[in-house]
């Protein structure tokens, strides 16, 4: 049991004071023989031990009054797992608050999982009374000082969003407080659905960050309210793909897109989309049977001179509001180029190939290739891909720098190692990357993403030939990124990078024949690169796509030098949306004439949640406990009973009451029965 006044506790020595009363009323009176009275004391020694036994029964009646008094007073906490007062009171309390897409979904009294989190951590750490309140979340990203708990509820912008939430990176925030602040003790709370691309458990962040949080001498207790209820009859629709293309002098654009169902129980039924495009709605009606629908290259004609503009497929609203639109923008498909950097040019023809063939006749794809001393004569505003095999650039490099400005831009950058010696790890890297020793032990990939990024299954659900890929060498990698498939050996094939703006990939080995089968198994090669050159492609032109993330659109598409700054803002949306916001919400933006198409990323789909054995893990050697809980259970986390105690002192003190009542007195006839009783027992 733990309590809100501890410090109470230690009067409870106070429950003695009716025994050592007791003990000194017997002290009072001295024993003195009488003759006369030696046959009334041998009359009472049949009913000495119920008097005895009534005298015991009092005085613990008035020992557990005290008792009940002083537990009351000391304000005792129902939830026994929590612990959190027993050691005094908290000096700070961090909250850190999961407003992804999937804490939008609507539970039992209309509240969302969000808001039920909220409303929960309002009424029960109010009651904790900590010296300092502090909020990070998953949108704001840095660390705000409440002056209550209350003043959750007040913040009318902590709404639902669509970015997935990071809670390393939050973490990694709490640490950084913890350390400028450096509080007494701290209690740090984590308001989540436990969905595991939130969570990111294969991030190489935990270590550091446990690491960091086991040397502080401040006492952190993590606890994690979770709300991992999983929907039924909820519908989510994601966006794959859209292409304006011309044919037999019409323009159309064609939309690939897939309807997921939560729950689905394999029957047939109609699923009404809205669309809306430029502002004009009209509405398509598909059949869907089992859990999910594919669409690919769904055309819709337009105008011929309608060379840009904006769109929005919607799902009727249901559960989750959130999961239920696609905003897209689309422009003249411009050129694809791949700028390829290698010192050695033979060593990467079948690169050059992968990125000279379009996948389809209606995009035009074109390679360069150069080496890394002509790098910097490019302009970088030209390309969608930037493939790299050489050393990597070294810190402050006019390389470096050229780097980060492609992929701050929206560009891919995908690297293969190269033969040159291992450099020094802090001088040779990009973002947060670096390469580590080669090693002769060969594999085939065994796990990899089908889900999304460019091991992904195509846009038909079939999955590509990742598991015939085989090393027969291969480069480790180091530094901080996600990892998109494995070798056999457990050592990661595809990386990619966490550190960066745009999209930056890591491939532990090369195309040579020597190190790998890619080149002749070139399906899976094909597909990496014309997905990455996809990716990049987005990023030209005057309409852009891009997963909501808590970047503003500002840095993510900055003006050109030379160009006036324009504010974004909103074309299309939720309202209520914060300028501040736009980039973790889905929508499209507009800033003079360029378009920003926001939407969740796919892995908000993956309905996966982090085990009990991995939050193990993942807080292993720190103080974590977590609490399931549901929307609509109104019940607080933190249950004050001092009325229980408060009820026990009261009954308490009617039982001492009616056990010091004197016994009812003997009348004549009573003592005559008695008489003639043990006259017949003499007789007999």
């Amino acid at each position: 049991m733990s309590f809100l006044q501890p410090f109470l506790l230690w009067a409870l020595p106070l429950i003695a004071l009716p025994i050592i009363i007791h003990l000194i009323h017997q002290r009072r009176f001295q024993t003195v023989q009488w003759a006369a009275m030696a046959f009334l004391l041998a009359a009472t020694k049949m009913s000495k031990g119920y008097a005895r036994l009534r005298q015991w029964l009092i005085l613990a009646a008035r020992t557990l009054a005290i008792a009940g008094l002083i537990f009351a007073i000391s304000r005792p906490l129902s939830s026994g797992w929590l612990g959190l007062a027993a050691g005094g009171r908290v000096d700070t309390t961090i909250i850190l608050l999961d407003r992804s897409a999937s804490m939008s979904q609507i539970g039992a009294g209309g509240r969302t999982k969000l808001q039920a989190g909220i409303k929960r951590l309002q009424d029960s750490l109010g009651k904790l009374e900590s010296a300092h309140y502090v909020l990070i979340d998953s949108v704001g990203m840095k660390a705000i000082e409440l002056a209550s708990a209350d003043q959750l509820s007040d913040l009318a912008e902590y709404g639902g969003a669509t970015a997935t939430a990071q809670i390393p990176e939050m973490l990694e925030l709490a640490d950084d407080y913890l350390r400028d602040h450096q509080p007494s003790r701290t209690e740090i709370w984590i308001c989540s659905d436990h969905r595991f691309a939130d969570w990111d458990p294969a991030s190489g962040r935990w270590r550091a960050l446990r690491d960091a949080i086991s040397s502080r001498a401040q006492v952190v207790r993590f606890h994690s309210l979770a709300f991992s209820e999983r929907s039924t009859g909820n519908h989510r629709l994601s966006g794959q793909q859209v292409r304006r293309v011309e044919r037999d002098g019409r323009a159309e654009l064609l939309l690939s897109f897939r309807v997921g169902s939560q729950g689905a129980t394999g029957d047939s039924e109609s699923i009404a989309l809205q669309l809306e495009l430029n502002g004009a709605v009209s509405e398509i009606d598909f059949e869907m049977t089992g859990a999910s629908l594919d669409i690919v290259d769904y055309a819709i004609e337009i105008e011929a001179d309608n060379q840009s503009g904006w769109g929005r497929l919607s799902l009727p609203r249901d559960v989750n509001e959130h999961d239920n639109h696609f905003y897209f923008t689309y422009q003249s498909e411009p050129l694809r180029e791949t700028l390829i950097v290698a010192d050695v040019q033979e060593e990467i023809r079948p690169l050059e190939f992968a990125a000279s063939v379009a996948a389809d006749r209606t995009t035009s794809v074109q390679a360069t290739v150069c080496s890394v001393s002509e790098l910097v004569a490019f302009d970088y505003q030209r390309f969608s891909l930037v493939i790299w095999q050489s050393d990597l650039p070294t810190a402050e490099s006019a390389e470096q720098r050229w780097l980060e400005a492609f992929a701050r831009r929206g560009g891919s950058v995908f690297f293969f190692p190269s033969d040159a010696p291992l450099s020094n790890a802090t001088d040779n890297q990009f973002a947060s990357i670096r390469w580590g020793q080669w090693s002769e032990q060969a594999g085939n990939v065994t796990t990899w993403g089908i889900e999304q990024d460019l091991l992904g299954n195509t846009l038909s659900g079939e999955s590509l030939p990742v598991g015939e890929v085989r090393a027969e060498r291969f480069r480790a990698i180091e530094g901080e990124f996600t990892t998109l498939a494995n070798l056999s050996q457990g050592e990661p094939f595809l990386v990619k990078s966490v550190q960066s703006d745009g999209e930056v990939y890591f491939c532990s080995t090369t195309v040579d024949p020597l190190d790998s089968n890619l080149a002749t198994r070139g399906v899976v090669l094909f597909a990496m690169i014309q997905r990455a050159m996809e990716k990049g492609a987005r990023s030209l032109g005057r309409c852009r796509s891009t997963e909501a993330s808590p970047v503003p659109l500002s840095v993510q598409w900055p003006v050109e030098a030379g160009s006036q700054e324009v504010e974004w803002g909103q074309v299309d949306g939720a309202d209520g949306v914060l300028s501040t916001e736009y980039s973790s919400h889905a929508g499209i933006y507009r800033s003079a004439d360029r378009l920003f198409a926001v939407n969740r990323s796919l892995s908000e789909d993956d309905p996966r949640l982090v085990s009990d054995q991995q939050l193990e893990e993942l807080f292993e050697g720190l103080s974590f406990r977590t609490v399931q809980d549901e929307v609509g259970v109104e019940s607080s986390l933190i249950q004050e009973i001092w009325r229980v105690f408060l009820m026990l002192m009261l009954v308490m003190l009617l039982a001492e009451s009616a056990l010091s009542l004197p016994r009812k007195q003997q009348t004549q006839s009573d003592l005559l029965s008695g008489d003639l009783f043990q006259s017949g027992a003499s007789a007999r």
